[in-house]
Formats: structure tokens, C-alpha cells, sequence
């Protein structure tokens, strides 16, 4: 079923298991190499081994680890309270506040899902709520990248038990059984995800753990490493300035946009398991944000042309990114009867069906960004992700973790994208690949 691709399940089974056990620990290498050694992830600690023993590197990080569990203990009262909030506030406002409906994409078994979106919502006022208590002093802006370890601790705790209650419901109560895929393999599909859309009630699992616990704080934990900042340093740089900017951007755009998440292929077609129980839980507000963690401890202060400079690339990376994605909705909602770029917008007629046995027809564009490349918008999105680590200066290589990681998911994902649509459209998809001949970068790749 172009659902699912089980071609690489034994990479995956090789490769998930490992990295659900190693990737808990990266923020913590991060935490402990920024509380020690300026954030540095590999001279400094090389260092102390060569002039202090392999010993003195590993009783450093020991001690700040436990430094975490035992250090103001009435700070984990602060961290679980503050959690809790967190978590129930967003449920409430998800199932309860007047919120417009959307359709989602057809489900491989033919299942159209409805949709509360009211993101947009929710993020302004969150962003109201949280202005009004730290200016109010009930809750310091700060405070949160105080409490940022012991968070993250709760943050594990909570998305590994999610990853663990999905895999159960998988198999004993799921919303579409006839979405389930099974490969008998259980850390593939414990890593992977068995149901497809599942849900409790309206609470939908991916559109929600997708946007709101994670993206939905996204800001705010920016704002509080800006305070942080300037409750040590005593000011804001510009470059935390910037990258709380551009950040804020992209969160805006996805709250704004919420309907259209819809059809991407975390929501449309991933299936939810650890990947992403886990990822949006803890991986996404954790490694997402590391800039301005990371500004916290090394305060840069650009050259206003260079800051200029950055700022125009996320810029053009925005509108290639927008640009991309909404002409592609334009195309849609004219059904393909629409001019791109000026001229009659071109397309192969592309058929598929769904596990109940219904033949649909689809469009696949081959015009405008479409033309470039299948995945043009992801020149956008790569675009935004450097102009997000550029601020951060070139000492460390650390903050510059997010455009590697992002370079590498999205070349994957344009991978498992292109699989499943040679499954679902077979040689339609054959012909439109003729046409369109590159994944992201034209010429390029």
C-alpha cells in the first residue's frame, strides 16, 4: 500500500533502536559542554582529556547531570506545575475554543479526516498570557531557561509514555483500523508508528503533538532566553534578536497556515510512533531552539550590515518557502484551470486507489517552483534554517546543528516522499519525474 514503505525496515530496525536510546542524551551533551566549556562539543572537552585525563571530562559531566536532579530541589515543583499547566492548557484550548474545521488529505485507506484548526489562536494568546505574567512578575521571563533542564527531563518522561500508550492503542482500541499498518517487526513499527490518524475523542494525536506542546512554546522559550540573556549580560544582542525574529517567522506562518500542515507528509501520511510521540514531544522544543540556548552563554553582536545581510536570507527563504507551498494550493483550488508564473499552469493526470478498492485522480504540477524541482519549497526551508544558525557566529559548531539536521531530513524525506508517490501513481509518476528531474536544487539535486 503506497501508505507505507517497508523497504527500508531493516535499516530503520537497525538504526531507530539505537537512536531512541542516544538522541534523549543530545541536548544534555549540549547543556554540559555549555555550562563547561563555552559550548564547545569537541576542543574544549579534548582538551581537558589531554591535559586532565579522560577522568576529570567524565566527573564534569556526571556532576552537572546530577547537578540537575539534586540542585534546588523546589524547582522541580516549579518545572512539573509549569509542565502540567503547559500540556493541559494547550488540550483544553485544542478540543474546546471556537475553532475554524478543515479537511485533511485522503488517508491511504480512504478515510477524509476533519480537523479543529485553531493554532493562530492559541499562539496569540498564549503570547497575550505570557506578556501579562512576566510583566505582571508573577512568572520572570527567565525562569523558563532556569527550569530548562528539569523540563526537558519531564519532556522525555512524558513523550517516551506516549510513544509506549500509542503502540498499545495501536494494536487494542486504534481510531482507523483500516489505516493500521503492521510489518511484524516491533521496534519498526514501535519507531515508525502503527496507526495512521489516531485519536481520543476529537484530541488528534499528529496535528496536535505536531504544532502545539512543541511550535506552540517555540517563541516563548525564545523570549525567555532573551531575558536570560539580559539577566546575565544586562542586554539583549541583536543576534538573539534576530534569531528570535526569524524563528518567529516561521512559527507565525505555520499557526497562520494550519490548514495547509494538513497535507504535508507528517500529518497526510507518517504514522505515529516514536518518531514522532517522541520528536514533537521533546526533540522539536528541545534541538529546535538550541540557537538561542546557545546565545544564552556566547552573546554575538553582529555588524549591522552582516545582520542585514542575514535577515534578507531568511527573507527570500520565506518567500520561496510561501511562495512555493501556496502556489501549489492555488493550483488546487482552480483544479488545475489557472495561469502560473503567467502562463497556462501544466500537469500530469495522475491516478491512483485506496485500500477500499475507489479509483481517485489527481494533478501533479509541473509549472512554476513545481517545474524547478519536486521540492522546491525545500530550498526555502533550508534557506530560513541558515539564516536561523548565521547569527550564531562560526566559533562554535553547535548552533549550526539545525540547518545539518534539516539538510539531511529533508534530502530524506524527498526520498521517502518519492517512493511512496512511485507506489501510489506508478507510471504517471515515472512520466512526471521525466518532466521534473530534480528533488530539491536544480542542476544540483
Amino acid at each position: 500500500m503506497w501508505g507505507r514503505n517497508y523497504a527500508a525496515l531493516d535499516l530503520l530496525t537497525k538504526l531507530g533502536t539505537p537512536l531512541m536510546f542516544l538522541t534523549p542524551s543530545a541536548f544534555y551533551y549540549c547543556y554540559i559542554c555549555c555550562e563547561n566549556y563555552t559550548c564547545s562539543l569537541v576542543n574544549e572537552p579534548l582538551r581537558v582529556v589531554e591535559s586532565q585525563g579522560l577522568r576529570s571530562l567524565f566527573n564534569t559531566m556526571v556532576s552537572t547531570l546530577w547537578g540537575v536532579v539534586v540542585d534546588n530541589p523546589h524547582d522541580w515543583v516549579s518545572s512539573v506545575t509549569l509542565y502540567i499547566s503547559w500540556m493541559t492548557l494547550q488540550i483544553l484550548f485544542y478540543l474546546y475554543f471556537p475553532s475554524p474545521i478543515a479537511e485533511g488529505q485522503l488517508t491511504p485507506a480512504g478515510n477524509k479526516l476533519i480537523y479543529r484548526v485553531n493554532g493562530w489562536r492559541m499562539m496569540v494568546i498564549t503570547h497575550i498570557a505570557f506578556a501579562v505574567l512576566t510583566l505582571s512578575g508573577v512568572l520572570p521571563a527567565y525562569r523558563l531557561f532556569d527550569l530548562w533542564p528539569k523540563i526537558l527531563v519531564l519532556a522525555n518522561i512524558f513523550g517516551f509514555g506516549l510513544s509506549i500508550f500509542s503502540y498499545i492503542k495501536a494494536h487494542y482500541f486504534p481510531t482507523h483500523p483500516d489505516d493500521c499498518k503492521v510489518s511484524g517487526n516491533w521496534a519498526y513499527d514501535f519507531y515508525m508508528g502503527i496507526e495512521c490518524n489516531p485519536r481520543i475523542g476529537n484530541l488528534d494525536f499528529k496535528l496536535f503533538f505536531n504544532g502545539r506542546p512543541g511550535i506552540g512554546g517555540w517563541d516563548l522559550i525564545n523570549f525567555s532566553f532573551m531575558a536570560a540573556q539580559y539577566h546575565k549580560y544586562g542586554y539583549v544582542s541583536n543576534s538573539l534578536i534576530l534569531v528570535t525574529l526569524l524563528q518567529a517567522l516561521y512559527v507565525g506562518d505555520f499557526f497562520w497556515n494550519e490548514a495547509w500542515y494538513l497535507k504535508t507528509i507528517d500529518i497526510a501520511h507518517d504514522h505515529f510512533g516514536w518518531m514522532l510521540s517522541w520528536g514533537d514531544s521533546v526533540w522539536l522544543p528541545c534541538m529546535y531552539t538550541l540557537q538561542g540556548f546557545y546565545l544564552v552563554y556566547n552573546p554575538v553582536v553582529l555588524e549591522w550590515w552582516w545582520f542585514g545581510c542575514i535577515l534578507a536570507l531568511g527573507g527570500v527563504g520565506y518567500f520561496i518557502f510561501r511562495g512555493a507551498n501556496s502556489q501549489k494550493d492555488y493550483f488546487r483550488a482552480k483544479d488545475g484551470k489557472c495561469d502560473i508564473w503567467g502562463k497556462p499552469a501544466t500537469f500530469v493526470q495522475a491516478e491512483y486507489s485506496t485500500s477500499d478498492g475507489r479509483q481517485h485522480k489527481s494533478k501533479l504540477l509541473t509549472s512554476g517552483f513545481w517545474g524547478l524541482a519536486r521540492h522546491f519549497n525545500y530550498v526555502g526551508d533550508l534557506a530560513m534554517s541558515l539564516a536561523f544558525c548565521l547569527p550564531c557566529g562560526f566559533k562554535n559548531v553547535m548552533p549550526y546543528f539545525y540547518i545539518i539536521y534539516m539538510t539531511l531530513l529533508l534530502v530524506h524525506r524527498s526520498f521517502r516522499d518519492s517512493s511512496r508517490l512511485k507506489h501510489k501513481y506508478g507510471e504517471s509518476w515515472a512520466e512526471y519525474c521525466k518532466i521534473v528531474p530534480n528533488h530539491i536544487i536544480p542542476g544540483v539535486f
